[in-house]
């Protein structure tokens, strides 16, 4: 599933204007314990959270997680957004909670972790 697709499914907002929404997703991960995305995210996945600090960023870069989507209308601090870009890692947010997203997105094919 592409992002954009993903982000329309979510009414997600973009967070980071140059993010690339064609890139393929194949599955995601919803998780706010950072530990468990280390252990169990596969690479290339979309991270569903609601942690909302640089440890989401940080955990994302190294379990080479493609995009992070914050659930229940969370944003990031500018430092968070900043340090996202940097680790070219899409930022979204969606006002929809993370059962719900996660539901969404399961009955549009995506495999949910």
């Amino acid at each position: 599933m592409h992002l954009a697709e993903i982000q329309h499914i979510l009414q997600a907002e973009v967070l980071i204007n140059q993010t690339d929404l064609s890139m393929d997703i194949p599955k995601a991960m919803a998780s706010d314990l950072m530990s468990d995305v280390l252990s169990f995210c596969e690479p290339g996945s979309l991270l569903l959270t609601g942690l909302i600090n640089s440890q989401a960023v940080r955990t994302a870069d190294v379990a080479d997680v493609s995009a992070i989507i914050f659930v229940r209308g969370k944003k990031p601090s500018h430092e968070t957004i900043q340090m996202a870009k940097e680790r070219n890692i899409p930022l979204l947010t969606t006002a929809f909670s993370m059962f719900k997203a996660c539901g969404d997105l399961y009955s549009h094919g995506m495999n949910i972790t």
